[in-house]
């Protein structure tokens, strides 16, 4: 099995800046792609930003120039630093990963549980 583990949400004010971390482990071959979505009450479930494995970015038009992703290949880690953060960026950040392992046939996505993030006055 893959286990998905995110940390590092919390309660930040406008303006201020959060960083995310996640990690892949288990019985992993080889992580490929992996990003962060997020989802906020009553609305899908969105990506925020993607990361190749050989570092190539994407991100949501709303969070450029305010989020940054970054990636550890070696520890099958990502993280996503938050600056300039507001209050539509209030939601559960949930971290995917597409890996190989051996326990599954293929390529599989993965999912954390995801990591709640307010931004409140």
């Amino acid at each position: 099995q893959v286990q998905i583990m995110e940390s590092g949400g919390g309660l930040v004010q406008p303006g201020g800046s959060l960083r995310l971390s996640c990690a892949a482990s288990g019985r992993i071959i080889k992580v490929n792609d992996m990003g962060w979505y997020r989802q906020a009450p009553g609305k899908e479930r969105e990506l925020v930003a993607g990361i190749t494995i050989g570092g190539s970015t994407n991100y949501a038009d709303s969070v450029k120039g305010r989020f940054t992703i970054s990636r550890d290949n070696a520890k099958n880690t990502i993280y996503l630093q938050m600056n300039s953060l507001k209050t539509e960026d209030t939601a559960v950040y949930y971290c995917n990963a597409v890996a190989l392992s051996t326990s599954e046939i293929g390529w599989k996505n993965y999912w954390g549980q995801g990591t709640q993030v307010t931004v409140s006055s």
